[in-house]
């Protein structure tokens, strides 16, 4: 259902990544990232971005003008140097080694406070980028602008390492950096799609695939996360599956795949237990006689997801559900059969639609639990 023709930029009123509007795939980015709080308030910036990497240069532009105008954040960071006063902790090691006191010095480490912390440099390097990706010049000068701001702070201009931002966290208490910080380590992480002038379709283009599929699965995860947990929803994600083996030889534990459900929702009060698993496919295969036919491997796949993990001892593993979660263009599927006291479900979500029909949509797919006294959390 994906593999449809590619729009050109505005053809539909909003500029598209084949046929999905832009401002869809940041709904997708920022539920993928946990962000959903900034939700809404980007809606003009997706509309006037022909891709989604000038959509990512403008948000980050708007991020960055932003903290330097209200003060970028700053940093301890660790530094040694031969000085003519002790700051700091002395090195007597490297100050008799280079026979320092001669020449009325001391070698100190010392912690600076500083506007060149991992973080900054992160997002000087994402401007200086971007600013060679787009195609808009007034943007790729605001990026270099923006970049050079951030100099003239004293941030280095080169990009750093993982080791250098393992230690620069961003915490709670530094909110208003994290949209920043998201954006510019995205620049990095993933290959940014383009617009592939003539016939192309979305399928077709690898590296489209590869971040809005990234986005979707991620996403759906984390949208039930956010919106289930406070309702008594016990949210898992990534969650491993173990076969009920009885036995094996020697060698089966090498070579025996595992299993990894994409999403586990549970509700304790009201005994639901569902498994869902995100597809970035289309819904239907070819069979020789039925031009459309749900895909065998997909009910193969989620049948040992259910089956195998029914115990005695786990009431709720004897009648889990499981669905099956595609997106869908200018379409709805929403199918269920029964199979030995299990259902599946298969359902896409239009990516075609607003913005907010999408989160309906998604909301609509999960059945409310039974009214009764609220139980919180389901413990386990």
């Amino acid at each position: 259902m994906l593999a449809a023709p590619a729009l050109e930029p505005g053809a539909l009123g909003s500029r598209h990544i084949g046929r999905i509007p832009v401002r869809n795939i940041w709904l997708l980015f920022l539920y993928a990232h946990n962000l959903a709080r900034f939700q809404g308030q980007y809606g003009a910036a997706a509309e006037a971005s022909p891709d989604f990497p000038s959509l990512i240069a403008r948000i980050l532009c708007y991020a960055v003008d932003r903290r330097l105008r209200r003060n970028l954040s700053r940093g301890y960071i660790q530094k040694e140097a031969a000085l003519t006063r002790v700051r700091g902790r002395i090195d007597l090691l490297e100050t008799y080694a280079g026979d320092l006191l001669s020449k009325g010095m001391i070698a100190c480490r010392f912690e600076e406070f500083t506007f060149d912390t991992p973080r900054n440099r992160l997002v000087r390097a994402a401007l200086d980028a971007l600013s060679s990706w787009v195609d808009d010049r007034v943007l790729a000068h605001d990026c270099l602008r923006l970049a050079g701001d951030l100099g003239r702070h004293g941030v280095g201009g080169l990009k750093p390492s993982r080791a250098e931002l393992s230690v620069d966290r961003v915490g709670r208490h530094d909110a208003n950096d994290m949209l920043m910080v998201t954006l510019a380590h995205f620049v990095f992480d993933l290959v940014l799609p383009t617009e592939e002038a003539g016939g192309h379709t979305l399928a077709g283009v690898e590296k489209d695939i590869i971040l809005v599929r990234h986005l979707f699965e991620k996403a759906v995860g984390m949208f039930y996360a956010a919106e289930l947990s406070p309702l008594g929803w016990k949210v898992q994600l990534g969650k491993g599956l173990k076969w009920q083996i009885e036995r094996a030889t020697p060698g089966i534990a090498a070579i025996m795949p595992g299993m990894i459900s994409d999403i586990i929702l549970e509700h304790g009060f009201s005994a639901q237990r569902i498994v869902i698993d995100t597809k970035f496919t289309s819904v239907f295969g070819r069979s020789q006689h039925r031009a459309a036919i749900l895909k065998s491997g997909y009910i193969y796949q989620m049948y040992a997801y259910l089956r195998t993990q029914e115990r005695p001892d786990d009431p709720l593993s004897s009648h889990a559900a499981g669905m099956f979660l595609h997106p869908g263009i200018d379409a709805e599927v929403d199918e269920t059969v029964r199979i030995q006291g299990h259902d599946i479900r298969f359902a896409t979500v239009d990516l075609m639609l607003p913005t907010t029909s999408i989160i309906a949509r998604l909301r609509a797919l999960i059945p409310p639990p039974p009214v009764g006294p609220f139980m919180g959390a389901p413990t386990g």
